[in-house]
């Protein structure tokens, strides 16, 4: 290898990838940061980097910079493949801890079951390709493979735009600050979880206050329940100001059954104010804010959302809900995904068992 090498125009052609990638990416994210598709140009900058940064570092022919380099790459690369060699194991820890210490629903208990899931079906697939006919076996272990790695795939995507509007950072200049509702205790009181949310919310409106003197308005949106004696978005309020928020800036919003109501209807209280063009954000569990923001766009609102801490062992089973969530907001595309996916391992079963 000779230094001409690093100066290729190969080389300069190459950072145009990760360049343009970025580009697209940034001038899409600043517009709406809720698009799944965002993911997909994100991640093409993340690897065109790294693959570049490779090229750039060989190129530098300095051996013990690319010994380093090489370690490291080696060393993360072990991480990852020991995390997913056992992540059936991890998966099933976490859900003996979300059984231990959440209610005893299917929605908490995801993790625990996709664990045994991965365990098992290997075992299952093996043997039905023995017990099976040979060609309906081969179509049967390509069309689960095709499946999986496509859903996969997607997760990644979602996980992705996930994590990426955590760094979302809205300005002290909000007129209005929506908290979503999530489920009282006892009937009326704000669980640990709701009171997160608040807290987080007031937070920002009390930097905001007091950098800017601006007071914004707090929506709690959140109805009643049937095992509830009031509304979740008067609960909510009463706490709010229980932990010093003035009266003059809250309102509980008491209709909501679901996130999508609690955006439809802040929207309209937000309308009635009269304010053109408001500026306003939403507070919710941070795993939750990446759909509650498709959702707050689905129903005309322009928000982005600031997230509040959650518990680390309720966030696996979370994400895989808010996942599950978001691709069945897409199911008539998966479907015909799923179809291709049938008719392709159909015609590779029939090729190879003729």
């Amino acid at each position: 290898m000779n230094s001409a090498y690093y100066f290729s125009p190969e080389l300069y052609y190459a950072w145009i990838i990760p360049i343009a990638a970025f580009a697209i990416f940034f001038f899409r994210y600043r517009h709406t940061k809720v698009k799944l598709s965002d993911g997909l140009w994100f991640n093409l900058f993340f690897y065109s980097l790294l693959f570049c940064l490779a090229l750039t570092i060989i190129g530098t022919q300095v051996t013990w910079f690319i010994n380093l380099s090489l370690l490291i790459f080696f060393g993360l690369f072990f991480i990852i493949l020991l995390l997913f060699s056992i992540q059936a194991f991890l998966l099933i820890w976490n859900g003996i801890l979300m059984w231990r210490r959440e209610s005893h629903t299917l929605a908490n208990t995801l993790t625990l079951i996709i664990g045994f899931a991965i365990l098992i079906t290997p075992l299952i697939m093996h043997a039905l390709t023995h017990i099976l006919p040979t060609t309906l076996g081969i179509f049967l272990a390509d069309f689960s493979d095709l499946v999986l790695v496509y859903v996969l795939f997607w997760f990644y995507n979602y996980l992705t735009v996930a994590i990426l509007y955590q760094f979302n950072r809205p300005k002290l200049n909000q007129d209005f600050i929506i908290v979503l509702g999530a489920g009282l205790m006892n009937g009326n009181q704000v669980t640990p979880l709701l009171a997160q949310r608040i807290q987080r919310g007031l937070a920002f409106y009390r930097k905001q206050v007091d950098k800017t003197g601006k007071h914004p308005t707090m929506i709690f949106s959140g109805g009643q329940g049937g095992d509830e004696t009031i509304p979740e978005g008067q609960a909510m309020l009463n706490y709010a100001e229980q932990h010093g928020l003035p009266a003059a800036d809250g309102i509980a919003e008491t209709a909501s059954k679901n996130t999508a109501a609690n955006m439809q209807n802040s929207k309209a209280l937000i309308d009635q104010s009269g304010i053109d063009a408001p500026n306003v954000i939403f507070v919710s569990n941070n795993y939750h804010t990446y759909r509650a923001g498709r959702l707050a766009r689905q129903v005309g609102l322009r928000a982005d959302g600031i997230g509040a801490r959650t518990s680390w062992f309720f966030i696996p089973d979370a994400v895989i809900r808010e996942y599950i969530a978001i691709f069945m907001e897409n199911r008539r595309w998966h479907f015909l995904a799923i179809l291709f996916f049938a008719l392709l391992a159909a015609g590779l079963a029939w090729a190879q068992a003729n």
